[in-house]
């Protein structure tokens, strides 16, 4: 794989100051295992001032659940639908998923300028609507069963600045005499945090809940009334037949497409699957071949209700 071409916005690294509990960086600086970045002014102006309310409009948002509950921030899939109606697909622990539609006219457009900046395809997108500072997403890392190894995953940003926090994962606690790194990127509109795999593999991340009142917010941190857009592009290697009947590629057992077999639901590959997954979110030193090498068939991890 071609290695990731840094944008005209994007400067060497250098090791930041630390003051207080975590140091807080930006474009420029080393992050996590310096293989994130932050870029600055990804879209154009004239795409940057209409995106966030084109997307409002375009972009079919649902409500998902995870462990019973709602997901607190509206959600929706897009992705790169093939001429045969098969399509990629990103496995996480969920009780449901929305489905994945074809890219959307905007979206479609910000993929372009991720792409060119990353020189690596994306060909999936989960797309996130923080409605309010009370929104928010847990402290995690990204399952990469079906991540292409190697590649970059990519948050661009719209509307409302909200802060990335990063976390070394709590497996380090022996190493480190009990304390684990944290660092905090503000993530302003128009920016895009680029997220190496090394990153992922030993870091969490997460974005916290903000509420305090608009009065005390900075106006990056009350642009668009507090809303905030994020697009989490990966390149994505398994993929589903049109239908959801079959499934193959980089995370499945069968990896080419004429070798598909039928998907799994529940059960104990789905119970594999998920101690996997569990895996990856706390341990630093996570052996992919060991738990993804063989690949899964699990698309769902439970049964449908009646």
């Amino acid at each position: 794989m071609q290695a990731a071409t840094k944008p005209p916005h994007y400067h060497a690294p250098h090791d930041p100051l630390h003051t207080g509990e975590a140091s807080i960086l930006g474009a420029g600086d080393r992050t996590a295992e310096g293989d994130t970045y932050l870029v600055q002014d990804i879209l154009p102006k004239e795409l940057a001032d209409v995106a966030f309310e084109k997307m409002i409009q375009e972009v079919a948002w649902n409500t998902m659940f995870h462990r019973g509950g709602e997901v607190p921030r509206l959600v929706a899939v897009e992705g790169q639908v093939n001429a045969d109606g098969s399509f990629p697909i990103y496995r996480h622990p969920a009780d449901s998923s929305p489905p994945l539609l074809p890219f959307s006219p905007t979206v479609s457009l910000i993929r372009e300028h991720v792409e060119r900046v990353l020189n690596h395809p994306v060909n999936h997108v989960l797309i996130q609507h923080y409605r309010t500072g009370a929104d928010y997403i847990s402290e995690h890392s990204d399952k990469t069963v079906d991540v292409v190894r190697g590649s970059n995953i990519v948050n661009v940003s719209l509307g409302a600045q909200r802060v990335m926090s990063l976390r070394t994962k709590k497996d380090v606690l022996a190493t480190t005499g009990g304390k684990r790194t944290t660092q905090r990127v503000p993530l302003p509109h128009n920016s895009m945090f680029v997220m190496g795999p090394a990153t992922n593999t030993r870091w969490m991340h997460s974005i916290h809940t903000d509420k305090r009142p608009l009065s005390m917010k900075s106006p990056a941190e009350f642009f668009q009334g507090g809303e905030r857009i994020s697009l989490t592009f990966r390149h994505i290697g398994t993929f589903l037949t049109k239908g959801e009947g079959r499934i193959w590629g980089q995370g499945a057992t069968a990896k080419s497409k004429e070798d598909a077999r039928p998907v799994v639901v529940g059960g104990p590959e789905a119970e594999k699957l998920l101690a996997a997954f569990g895996k990856e979110n706390h341990e630093s030193a996570f052996d992919w071949e060991e738990w993804y090498g063989k690949g899964s068939d699990v698309l769902h991890f439970n049964p449908p209700s009646d």
